[in-house]
């Protein structure tokens, strides 16, 4: 059996094995953390927030506002092709005010 800080075939046993103690216990604490961002969206749930729409929030947030920006307007390029709402008085309205919403911001 091979010894702690043995050199097997070009591997530091001692090495290998702090590595993979490592990973371990990242993944533990990356369970923990997801369990603990499950509690906070149930908390909002039972606030009368809409989970759904609070994740795509979270989302765009990590995004940067190019990368926003490029999918609002691949969406409403979509949208148009498909003949959803963009070309409505409504959805022109709405197209409107967001247009003066990225405009302030």
């Amino acid at each position: 059996m091979s010894e702690i800080g043995h050199n097997t075939g070009g591997i530091a046993a001692d090495r290998l094995r702090s590595i993979v103690e490592r990973i371990e216990r990242l993944s533990e604490e990356k369970d923990a953390l997801a369990t603990d961002i499950r509690e906070v969206y149930a908390e909002a749930k039972s606030a009368g927030f809409d989970v759904k729409v609070l994740r795509q929030l979270i989302r765009e947030r990590r995004q940067d506002a190019a990368e926003i920006e490029e999918h609002e307007t691949l969406l409403e390029v979509y949208r148009r092709a498909l003949g959803q709402l963009g070309t409505t008085p409504l959805g022109e309205a709405a197209v409107a005010r967001e247009t003066r919403r990225r405009v302030v911001a």
